[in-house]
C-alpha cells in the first residue's frame, strides 16, 4: 500500500508522454501524406519534356499525364471522404496510401505512355481516398487546445510542398539517378509510402462518423461520364483531325450533366445524401465563387503546362534551369498568401483578391511581351519580373478565397461547401489542361510530336521548332489573360468583406461531412 501511492503520478506522466508521442508520430504520417500528394501534383510538369522524349508520348498523352491525375482526384474527393466516414478514416487512409504507393511504382516503371497515363489516373483516385482523411484524423487525434498549432503546421507543410515540388522534380530529373531519367520523381514515393503505411498501422487511431452520408455511386458515374465526354474529345480531337464523333460527344456532355443534376435533386429528396448539395448554388456568393474557382483552375492548369514547355522546349533549358527560374514565383506566392490572410483580407476584403487577379494579369502581359520581344533568346533574369507578379498575384487569391466564398454559407453546410469548392478547382485544372490542345498545341502543330517534321532534323529545323513553341506560348498567354479578366469580373459578385463572426468560426478547419475538408489544396505550382 505504501509503495503504490507515489507511483501513480509517475504512471500518469508516462502514459501522457506515450500518448503525446503517439500523436506526434500520427501527425507526421498524415502530414507526409499531404506533402506527397501536393508534391506529386507539382513535380510532374517539370519532367514532361523528358517523359515525352523517353516514351515517345504524343501531346495528348502528355496532357493526360497531368489532367488524368487532377480529374481522378476531383471526382473521387467527396466520395473518398464519405467512405472514410462510413468504413473508418484510418482504414481508408492506409488503403489510399498503399494504392498511391503502388500507383507511383507503376508510374516509375511504366513501359509506355498508355501505362503511365493509366497509373497517373490510379494515383489521383488513390489520393482521393487518402487526402480527405487527413483533417478528420487530426481532429480525432488532437484535443481542441492543440489543434491551432497543428493546423499551422499543416499549412506550413502545404506551402513547403508548393515551393519544393518543382525543385525536387528538377533535381531528380536532371540528376538522372541510376540512368532512370524522369522515373525517380515517382519512385521516390515508394520508401516514403511504405514507411507511412507501417507507422500509420501502429500509431493512427481509427474513427468514423456517427451519422455518415451515403456514397452516391450513380451520381459519381454520371459526373464522370459527362466530364469525360467533354474532356476526352477536347484533348484527343486535334491529333485525330477533329472528327465528327468528338463534336457529338462534346455536345452531348451538357445533356449528361443535366441528367446528373436531376438525379442529384432526386437523391437529395430520397435519402439526403447527394454527391453535390445543389441548394448551395442558390447562394449567389457561393455560385459566383464556384465560377471563380473553376475559371481560376482553368487558367492555372493552362498556364503551368505552357510555362514548363516554353522553358524547356521553346527556350531549350534543362529541368534544373527551369526549376530554378520558377523559384521567384513560388516564393512570391507563399509570401503573398501569408500576408493576404493575416493582414490584408481582414482590412480590405475582396479587393485583395481583385488586386491579385490584376497583378497576375499584369504578370501574364509582361511575360507575353517578353516572349514576343526576345523570342528564343529570353533569359531567366528577364523572366523574373513576370514570375514575381504572377506568383504574388496568385498568393493573394488562393489563400483567402475559400473563406471569402463560404462566408455566407450557413455554418452547418460549410464542410460540404468546402468539399465542392475544392473539387471545382481540380475540375477547372483538368479542363485547362484539355484546352491546351486548342490554345497551345494547335499552334505548335505536328512538328513537335515524336517523329514529326522537326524530329531529328537539322539546326535550322530545330530553331524553327523552338520558335513554334514560343509562338504557341504567346498565343496561350492571351487565353490566360482573358481568363484572368473573367476572374476579376466574377470577384465583384463575392461579398465585400468576410463577416467577423464567421471568420472566427472557420479559423480552425473542420472535418466536414464527406471528409473533403476545407484545407486549401494549392494549385499545381510547377516550373
Amino acid at each position: 500500500m505504501t509503495t503504490s501511492v507515489p507511483a501513480a503520478p509517475e504512471t500518469a506522466a508516462a502514459a501522457a508522454h506515450a500518448a503525446g508521442r503517439r500523436r506526434r508520430i500520427a501527425l507526421a504520417v498524415v502530414l507526409t501524406a499531404a506533402f506527397m500528394d501536393l508534391v506529386d501534383a507539382t513535380i510532374v510538369n517539370i519532367a514532361i519534356p523528358s517523359i515525352q522524349r523517353d516514351t515517345g508520348a504524343t501531346f495528348s498523352a502528355v496532357q493526360w499525364v497531368t489532367a488524368g491525375y487532377a480529374l481522378a482526384f476531383a471526382l473521387g474527393l467527396i466520395t473518398g471522404g464519405r467512405l472514410g466516414d462510413i468504413h473508418g478514416r484510418k482504414k481508408l487512409f492506409l488503403l489510399g496510401m498503399g494504392g498511391f504507393t503502388l500507383a507511383s511504382a507503376l508510374c516509375g516503371f511504366a513501359a509506355g505512355p498508355g501505362m503511365l497515363v493509366g497509373a497517373r489516373v490510379l494515383q489521383g483516385a488513390m489520393a482521393a481516398l487518402m487526402v480527405p482523411q487527413v483533417l478528420a484524423i487530426i481532429h480525432v487525434t488532437f484535443p481542441a487546445h492543440e489543434r491551432g498549432k497543428v493546423f499551422g503546421m499543416f499549412g506550413a507543410v502545404i506551402g513547403l510542398g508548393a515551393v519544393c515540388g518543382p525543385l525536387i522534380g528538377a533535381l531528380l530529373t536532371e540528376g538522372n539517378l541510376f540512368g532512370l531519367e524522369w522515373r525517380p520523381i515517382f519512385l521516390i514515393n515508394l520508401p516514403v509510402g511504405i514507411a507511412g503505411i507501417l507507422l500509420g498501422r501502429r500509431f493512427l487511431t481509427e474513427s468514423s462518423a456517427p451519422r455518415a452520408l451515403r456514397v452516391d455511386l450513380i451520381g459519381t458515374a454520371l459526373a464522370t461520364a459527362g466530364l469525360l465526354m467533354l474532356l476526352y474529345p477536347l484533348t484527343q480531337g486535334r491529333e485525330s483531325g477533329w472528327p465528327l464523333w468528338g463534336f457529338v460527344s462534346m455536345a452531348a456532355s451538357p445533356l449528361v450533366l443535366a441528367v446528373f443534376v436531376r438525379y442529384e435533386r432526386a437523391k437529395a429528396r430520397k435519402d439526403g445524401s447527394p454527391l453535390v448539395e445543389l441548394p448551395l448554388f442558390r447562394i449567389r456568393t457561393f455560385a459566383a465563387g464556384a465560377g471563380v474557382q473553376l475559371t481560376f483552375g482553368v487558367v492555372s492548369g493552362l498556364f503551368f503546362l505552357i510555362w514548363t514547355l516554353h522553358m524547356q522546349l521553346g527556350l531549350g533549358w534543362g529541368p534544373l534551369h527551369a526549376g530554378l527560374t520558377g523559384v521567384p514565383f513560388s516564393l512570391a506566392c507563399s509570401a503573398a498568401a501569408g500576408v493576404s490572410v493575416q493582414r490584408l483580407v481582414p482590412r480590405f476584403g475582396r479587393k485583395v483578391l481583385q488586386a491579385g487577379a490584376l497583378i497576375m494579369l499584369s504578370g501574364a502581359l509582361v511575360y507575353l511581351w517578353e516572349a514576343g520581344r526576345y523570342g528564343t533568346a529570353l533569359e531567366s533574369w528577364q523572366l523574373a519580373p513576370a514570375m514575381l507578379l504572377m506568383g504574388g498575384g496568385m498568393g493573394l487569391i488562393v489563400a483567402p478565397i475559400t473563406d471569402t466564398v463560404i462566408s455566407e454559407v450557413p455554418a452547418e453546410h460549410s464542410g460540404s461547401a468546402s468539399g465542392i469548392f475544392n473539387t471545382t478547382g481540380q475540375l477547372g485544372m483538368a479542363l485547362g489542361l484539355g484546352l491546351s490542345s486548342v490554345a497551345f498545341f494547335g499552334v505548335v502543330g505536328d512538328t513537335g510530336q515524336p517523329g514529326g517534321a522537326g524530329a531529328g532534323a537539322g539546326a535550322g529545323a530545330a530553331d524553327a521548332l523552338r520558335a513554334s513553341f514560343v509562338d504557341a506560348t504567346t498565343h496561350a498567354l492571351w487565353w490566360v489573360s482573358g481568363g484572368l479578366v473573367l476572374v476579376f469580373g466574377l470577384l465583384f459578385l463575392l461579398p465585400r468583406r468576410i463577416r467577423a463572426q464567421e471568420t472566427a468560426e472557420r479559423a480552425e478547419p473542420a472535418a466536414p461531412e464527406g471528409g473533403a475538408g476545407p484545407e486549401q489544396r494549392q494549385p499545381t505550382l510547377v516550373s
